[in-house]
């Protein structure tokens, strides 16, 4: 108990004092996590739109396969994308691998499923008639799918929350295309790692209180966006 008590004293230190080395592998993290979840919105909106609003040959089989890639191991993208990057793989060239990019890559298809299930489930529970009242209106397509995001809007946000969630506190794949190399690739999950093997308690409790800091804020702003939207919250 003391060594933790003392170790959070000085992770307090640490986090108030500014620490250049503590920022740095802060800015990481969200830079990464962030284009990661940029990236995966813009691929998995529409989809999870589309697979909401179509019926077609084969539909069960992709949404199963959405479904299974919400639940797909990390450390097999890891591995998967560790294969495809290195220099006896098919995309060596691209010299990607210990690189950020090589993380926003497997980020990327960390949140990429879990954004568009979530969004498909939003949008598969709009009620039909709400469309067929909008092409009726004379609303283009645009206006249909903005206004069928904008009903769906809280299963969307919590789309986006939990591929956030899930990236950010990822450190399997991340370490294994990463390398955690300082400096360059080192983010807050794998210097947890790191600094709990070096017995250096105070800077892994910090990243560790930074992280969970960062996965709340995420949730709470949900809940607020959530207020905000919703019409019925006074």
């Amino acid at each position: 108990m003391e060594i933790f008590l003392n170790g959070l004293r000085q992770a307090l230190a640490l986090i108030f004092s500014l620490d250049p080395d503590l920022l740095e592998i802060v800015r990481l993290s969200l830079l990464v996590s962030g284009l990661a979840l940029v990236i995966s919105a813009a691929l998995g909106l529409p989809a999870g739109l589309f697979l909401g609003l179509k019926d077609f040959i084969g539909k069960r089989l992709v949404v199963a396969l959405v479904y299974t890639g919400m639940g797909l191991p990390p450390v097999v993208v890891g591995l998967t994308i560790y294969l495809l990057l290195s220099r006896q793989g098919p995309l060596g060239e691209l010299g990607w691998l210990f690189t950020p990019r090589a993380m926003i890559v497997t980020q990327t298809i960390l949140a990429l499923p879990l954004i568009i299930g979530f969004t498909m489930t939003a949008v598969g529970a709009i009620p039909p008639a709400l469309i067929m009242q909008l092409r009726s209106l004379g609303a283009t397509r645009r206006q249909v799918v903005l206004t069928l995001l904008y009903e769906a809007r809280a299963g969307v946000l919590a789309a986006l929350v939990a591929g956030f969630g899930a990236i950010i506190s990822e450190v399997g794949s991340v370490l294994i295309v990463g390398g955690n190399i300082e400096h360059k690739t080192r983010v807050l999950t794998t210097a947890i790692v790191l600094e709990t093997r070096r017995g250096n308690f105070s800077l892994a409790i910090a990243l560790g209180i930074i992280l969970l800091s960062i996965t709340f804020s995420a949730n709470w702003l949900l809940l607020h966006l959530q207020g905000r939207l919703d019409p019925r919250h006074p």
